[in-house]
């Protein structure tokens, strides 16, 4: 199979171009907002009773990361010609990256992400991934633009949380109000996902608003979250902090696309309710203690340092 960077380059900056190819493909930066998903997840279960270990947290979050990963790759699949006209700077338009291989690629990851998960947390865990992988194929080659795929895209992300639950028990055991918060962050993607429609074409105030409605249920979850849960004062603060920091991040884009609805506001505030999900998942889980607060919070930092070299939307 001919490679385009193969044919145009010499072996050390083929090498380069490749890396950064790839790293465009998956949208690196967002690929850390997946592991606080699962995190979050764990967090959950923990607060009923159930205990997951370290290593189980880890090897599902790794599976989280390729499943994400490849749900940027296959939207880049199917969205070829689009992109050829909207986004032609795009790895596959710009010829850096044939069509066949990104199926491919985005192909053996998504098998990957689900193989993994069973390696991980067993039948439940691998369940839950296939579960994910359908959605992802489902939106990406279907239901993208639609309503049904608005939901589907916010569901995804709220299955990427249960996949954390998965890691300490059987989803099936646990209790309905176990999957509030999974509910929360799928409406809060569905709307960001809703406002993304916008970001090329023509762009209303309306679909800026659905996003803001969205961010707000989502500030609003974490407030009953706090409330209904037994919470230490430690766990407290750092819930009210991290959520401060949640409306900072993403009200001020939000609030610059709404007052100018254009496609130069409203991809930045895409992006920053994206990234802002690694908060809004730190403070949930804050609720669950500190410490999982920090495990899930960390990964913003390397999320928002790779937003400013690549693409988050």
């Amino acid at each position: 199979m001919s490679d385009p960077l193969t044919d145009r380059f010499p072996p050390t900056e083929q090498w380069r171009r490749s890396l950064a190819t790839y790293a465009k493909l998956v949208r690196v930066p967002n690929l850390f907002t997946a592991p606080p998903d699962v995190i979050l997840g764990a967090a959950i279960v923990s607060t009923f009773g159930y205990a997951a270990r370290a290593g189980t947290i880890a090897g599902l979050a790794l599976a989280s990361v390729l499943l994400y990963a490849a749900g940027t790759t296959l939207n880049d699949y199917f969205d070829a010609g689009e992109d050829a006209r909207e986004r032609p700077e795009r790895p596959i338009p710009s010829g850096d990256i044939s069509r066949r291989r990104a199926l491919i690629f985005g192909a053996t990851l998504l098998v990957s992400g689900v193989g993994i998960a069973f390696l991980s947390g067993g039948p439940s865990a691998a369940v839950v991934a296939a579960v994910l992988a359908v959605g992802i194929v489902a939106y990406d080659g279907a239901l993208k633009g639609s309503v049904p795929g608005y939901l589907t895209m916010g569901a995804n992300r709220g299955i990427n949380v249960v996949l954390g639950m998965a890691a300490a028990a059987s989803p099936s055991v646990l209790p309905m109000r176990a999957y509030l918060i999974p509910a929360i962050v799928t409406l809060y993607i569905g709307s960001v996902t809703y406002m993304a429609e916008s970001e090329t074409g023509a762009t209303e105030r309306l679909a800026v608003s659905i996003g803001v409605a969205g961010t707000s249920i989502a500030a609003f979850g974490v407030v009953g979250a706090t409330v209904v849960t037994p919470v230490s004062a430690v766990g407290t603060a750092v819930a009210v902090a991290l959520l401060g920091g949640f409306l900072v991040w993403t009200g001020r884009p939000l609030r610059t696309a709404y007052a100018d609805p254009a496609p130069e506001t409203v991809g930045p505030a895409i992006g920053a309710c994206v990234l802002g999900l690694t908060i809004l998942a730190a403070a949930f889980a804050a609720t669950a203690g500190a410490g999982w607060a920090i495990a899930a919070g960390s990964f913003f930092i390397p999320a928002a340092g790779l937003s400013k070299l690549f693409d988050v939307s």
